[in-house]
């Protein structure tokens, strides 16, 4: 999303990118993520977000380690927030991704299941 002019964002990027953008305002902080203080932090911004969007995060967020989120955005499937949020970050570093080597893939072996279903005549 570096490369995206904020202004072109839909509705619904906007709002997931301030939420984004405010809890880990909060988590530098020190503190306790919640719907509220989230919504305090986005209007304290000047943004506005639906109303259901703080609440969201703050439920998506509880009990996570958000260090660990943050340091494995490159490791796993990332949620929409954890793509946009690592994007800027992303985008200073350079593009240099180390090539994976190609696994053989194992022949699957047709195993007898005895009757499982039923059908063991």
């Amino acid at each position: 999303m570096a490369s995206v002019d904020v202004a072109s964002l839909s509705k619904a990027e906007h709002d997931e990118l301030c939420c984004a953008y405010a809890a880990l305002l909060l988590h530098d902080g020190e503190i306790e993520i919640t719907g509220d203080k989230l919504a305090k932090v986005i209007k304290a911004s000047g943004n506005e977000v639906e109303a259901y969007w703080p609440t969201l995060f703050a439920k998506a967020l509880k009990g996570q380690n958000i260090e660990d989120l943050l340091s494995n955005i490159g490791s796993a499937p990332v949620a929409a927030a954890g793509a946009q949020v690592a994007a800027p970050v992303a985008a200073q570093a350079p593009a240099a991704a180390p090539k994976k080597e190609e696994k053989p893939k194992e022949e699957e072996a047709d195993v007898d299941m005895g009757g499982l279903f039923g059908d063991d005549y």
